[in-house]
């Protein structure tokens, strides 16, 4: 069992490696999406010494939401370019996870330390035999882990979002009470 979590891990660490490389090679080194990133870093910085500076002038008001709704379109199109990555991704990741489902399939893969809320036991549970939903299946275990690993490898490699345009809460995405502020 604890070969199979380690093995699960690795799977996951060499999906995730593959879905940044897949990632970086259609997104990131295009300079439409370089271009556009660094648009968007400049117009968060600057947006947010805008706030910092806010005085009750009407015209101050005006030129901040110009700068807000510029931000929002700008982040909204690099979302766009990240779009067909994600397709690609969704495509081979959801082959690998056939394949390494149909392995994986009916082993238990650890215990968990405790009992999932059943919501989750479908998923925690699932192709397992036997009704111990302290038993861990697959997919649970490797769901966590890409979950997890797949945002640090972003923080290694420098792809993640910075936290300046992650903080403006302005992506295509983002729900539509945060776009107001």
């Amino acid at each position: 069992m604890l070969s199979d979590c380690i093995l699960i891990v690795c799977i996951s660490i060499c999906t995730a490696f593959l879905g940044e490389g897949l990632t970086w090679v259609m997104v990131y080194r295009t300079d439409k999406y370089k271009k556009l990133k660094a648009e968007v870093e400049k117009q968060s910085k600057k947006l947010e010494k805008q706030r910092e500076t806010e005085t009750n002038d009407r015209t101050q008001k005006k030129k901040l939401e110009r700068q807000e709704e510029k931000l929002k379109n700008n982040s909204r199109d690099l979302s766009l370019v990240k779009m067909k990555s994600m397709f690609a991704i969704g495509f081979a990741f959801t082959a690998l996870l056939s394949m390494f489902n149909s392995i994986f399939d009916g082993r238990v893969v650890a215990n968990l330390p405790f009992t999932p809320i059943s919501l989750i036991q479908g998923i925690s549970h699932r192709n397992l035999p036997g009704e111990d939903y302290t038993h861990c299946s697959f997919i649970f275990l490797y769901i966590l882990c890409t979950m997890s690993i797949r945002q640090n490898i972003q923080k290694l490699l420098g792809l993640a979002p910075s936290r300046a345009a992650s903080k403006q809460g302005t992506g295509f995405f983002t729900p539509p009470t945060q776009l107001g502020r």
